[in-house]
């Protein structure tokens, strides 16, 4: 089978990571963003409709600053990104204006992905934005979101913009080649994944850790920005950043990177929420029964399948489920708080709604 082929009318969102963004001397490099812009006018000359999703306000912020490293404070990461979101965008626009292409800024938080007339309103945006002509240019908004720039999420903005956006490809441009059987930082003749049909757990430990010091992501959040996409239906790739012409010999079908196949079925917007816009604030470990029930018979999570329960969470927190041996399976909105939970754990009447822990249109099973 061959790699996604993209066609006029289709939707690509591309991301680039700071690390791919600046030079030696930390600020950033006129070569790299200009490559950048070319890659994307040229898709969009082929009748793509390119988004962008862009890291590097906060270290574009640094040297006007006086600062010569990533602060690790809050205010001052705050403080960074203010000052650098406007020049980062600055120097789109004038790179994008060379192929006559306009920048429109978009900036984003969770937030935005959590209550859906706020969903509704960026995919108004951002579907006014593509019909006339302009390029958006996304970033989480880091001068408000605290948490987002200790979560180092644009790998994973990136991935609920393609859902956002119901776009067809999601490229990920990094500092490494692709994905790697082990860690290329610490075996570098570690051989490249080629193609991924399905992210599994082992496939996660390869990933390794965190990335660069003026990044905030890693292999692992992209790996995780991956299934994401791929369960909205969105192909990825994940690549180098500094290969020459990357963007063209991606889309030309050049078998660059690692390519991850979408799901066959894309699930609805509110089902990616549910599973990946906010991190589980707990786990709940269920039974066999109940794990075949939720898996294979798509039922509601009742107590009386439940065996334990783990970190403190309140009524409707996404939670993780795990299978009697600890595997995460399924995440969900959950109806009880943790303490009440743990009390009703294995009864078969409990609580609110007769022991429903988690109701199915709340459940989104994450195994195959």
């Amino acid at each position: 089978m061959s790699r996604v082929e993209l066609k006029p009318g289709d939707r690509l969102v591309v991301k680039v990571g700071s690390a791919s963004l600046v030079g030696p001397d930390g600020a950033l490099d006129s070569e790299r963003l200009a490559s950048l812009c070319a890659g994307i006018a040229g898709a969009r000359l082929n009748g793509i409709e390119a988004i962008l999703v862009s890291s590097g306000a906060i270290a574009a912020g640094l040297a006007p600053l006086g600062l010569v490293a990533r602060p690790s404070d809050m205010p001052s990461l705050q403080a960074a990104a203010a000052v650098g979101q406007g020049r980062l965008l600055a120097r789109y626009s004038a790179g994008l204006a060379e192929h006559g292409l306009v920048a429109a800024q978009m900036l984003l938080t969770r937030y935005d992905f959590m209550h859906r007339s706020h969903y509704l309103n960026a995919r108004n945006t951002l579907d006014r934005l593509l019909a006339l002509g302009a390029l958006p240019v996304v970033n989480e908004n880091d001068t408000v979101a605290t948490d987002e720039i200790g979560f180092g999420d644009n790998d994973r903005l990136a991935a609920l913009v393609a859902n956002l956006a119901r776009a067809r490809l999601l490229v990920l441009l990094t500092d490494a080649k692709g994905l790697h059987v082990s860690d290329p930082r610490h075996d570098p003749s570690a051989p490249l994944i080629d193609e991924v049909d399905r992210i599994t757990p082992e496939l996660e430990r390869r990933a390794g850790g965190r990335g660069t010091e003026l990044g905030s992501g890693g292999m692992a959040s992209k790996l995780t920005a991956a299934w994401v996409a791929t369960f909205s239906g969105a192909a990825v790739v994940i690549a180098d950043a500094s290969e020459p012409q990357i963007l063209d010999k991606v889309l030309a079908g050049g078998r660059l990177g690692t390519y991850f196949r979408p799901r066959p079925h894309r699930i609805s917007a509110r089902r990616l929420w549910i599973a990946f816009a906010q991190p589980p604030r707990g786990t709940v470990v269920v039974d066999a029964g109940a794990h075949q029930a939720l898996a294979r018979h798509k039922r509601s999570l009742l107590a009386v399948g439940v065996t334990g329960v783990r970190g403190d969470f309140s009524p409707g927190d996404a939670v993780d489920v795990c299978d009697p041996e600890g595997n995460v399976f399924a995440r969900g909105l959950v109806r009880y708080e943790a303490a009440d939970l743990e009390e009703a754990a294995g009864r078969s009447t409990a609580g609110t709604s007769g022991g429903e822990v988690i109701h199915i249109d709340e459940l989104v099973v994450l195994e195959e």
